[in-house]
Order: structure tokens, then sequence, then C-alpha cells
């Protein structure tokens, strides 16, 4: 793995460590937006470029810019003993720490297909395995999925974990800005806010849920599936 990958995994870890714990922030590295692997269009027709460029550059951006700012304001009320204020921040640094961490694994678990976007993992695969024995087929973990999406009530997110405190992979809703943590590893994460179709799909965020698996790349569920 590069320097780069490693860098990278090692910023996501210790956030979702910061925000699952509550722990003071102390000195902390600003987050950035992740490197994409693939431009703007490449996920089209599932996803349009435009749709993918303003999620990218103006609401993920929008999370990164909170996330920093809102650390930065928390650290400074602790070192000069304002716990109220402190406290107050917390809000404020779960749901812009949240939206930042949850867009990483999503853009990280999309790929055009001429990338391998939609191909399940391989037949040898833990997690290929691991789906078949728990859901009999992948159709049948995305209905559960998708089930999971229309069924947020607002805005939030469907994720498809490994739980590793029963080795089983899981299928979990959360709501706004909240992350999966502790026993419960991400391996896809998809996202159900209006920003991430409106604009292509308008009322139908169904066609959405349903269009997006062509472009999830299961070789990398199957990685984050294999490290832990």
């Amino acid at each position: 793995m590069s320097l780069a990958k490693n860098a990278a995994r090692s910023t996501l870890s210790n956030v979702t460590r910061f925000l699952s714990t509550g722990a003071a922030p102390g000195k902390f590295t600003q987050v950035s937006l992740p490197e994409l692997k693939w431009g703007f269009g490449e996920l089209e027709p599932f996803i349009s470029g435009k749709i993918n460029e303003l999620h990218y550059t103006k609401h993920h951006q929008t999370y990164v810019n909170g996330f920093n700012k809102a650390v930065e304001q928390q650290a400074e009320a602790l070192a000069t003993g304002n716990f109220k204020q402190a406290i107050a921040l917390q809000q404020n640094v779960k749901f812009h720490g949240g939206g930042y961490l949850n867009h990483c694994l999503f853009w990280g678990n999309l790929t055009p297909q001429k990338n391998g976007g939609g191909e399940l993992p391989s037949s040898s695969s833990a997690l290929y395995k691991k789906i078949i024995d728990e859901y009999g087929s992948f159709d049948n973990l995305k209905k559960i999925t998708n089930a999971k999406l229309a069924g947020v009530q607002g805005s939030g997110w469907a994720f498809v974990v490994k739980n590793t405190e029963n080795n089983t992979v899981d299928v979990v809703q959360r709501y706004n800005q909240d992350i999966v943590s502790g026993n419960l590893v991400p391996l896809v994460a998809i996202d159900a806010w209006e920003h991430a179709y409106y604009l292509q799909y308008q009322n139908k965020k169904v066609d959405y849920f349903k269009a997006i698996w062509n472009v999830i790349n299961w070789a990398e569920a199957s990685k984050r599936f294999d490290e832990v």
C-alpha cells in the first residue's frame, strides 16, 4: 500500500476514533477532501457528473471546513477552561466530522463500470462467501439495503457493515451524519441525502438506490472486509 493510501486510511481511522469516543481533540491535523480515483462524469449514466461535482466540491467541502473549524474552536475552548463552550461545540464536531468521514467512505466505494464498478467480488473472496452464506445472493443483500435507504425519514445513510463481534455482514441505517463505529466496520456506504440524487432522480429516490449498485466498488468492499 502506498504512503498516501496509508496516510488517508490513518486519517479516517483517527477521525472515526475521535467521533466515536468523544475524546478531547488535543493536537489534531486538519482534514481535507480525499483524492478521487475517477472523473466526475465517469459514473454516468447512473450518477451524473454534475451531481458528483456539486456533491464533492460543495457538500463534502462544507463538511471538511465545518469539521476543521469546530475541532479548532473546541480545542481553544478546552485550552482556556471554557468547558461549557467545548461541550456545546461537540454537536458541530459530530455532525461535520460524520459528514466528512461518511463521504470519504462513499467516494471510496464507487468506481466506473470500466474499472469494475458493479462487478461482484471474486467468488473465492471471504466477503463473497459470507454474503452468499448469509443472504443467499447479492440481489437479496441489495434489496435489504435499498429498503433501509428507502426507510430513511429525512436525511441519512445505509451501510453494509462487518460485525466483528459475531463475524456477520449486516445492513444498518443511520440518520443525518451519524457514523458506524465500534464493532461495526463499514464496507459499503450509500448516501440517502437529497443532494446525492435529486438533480438527476428528483423525487424518484428508489431509482437512485437501484442504479448506484452499478458503480459500487465491491473490490474495495472486499478489502475493507479483509482488513479487520
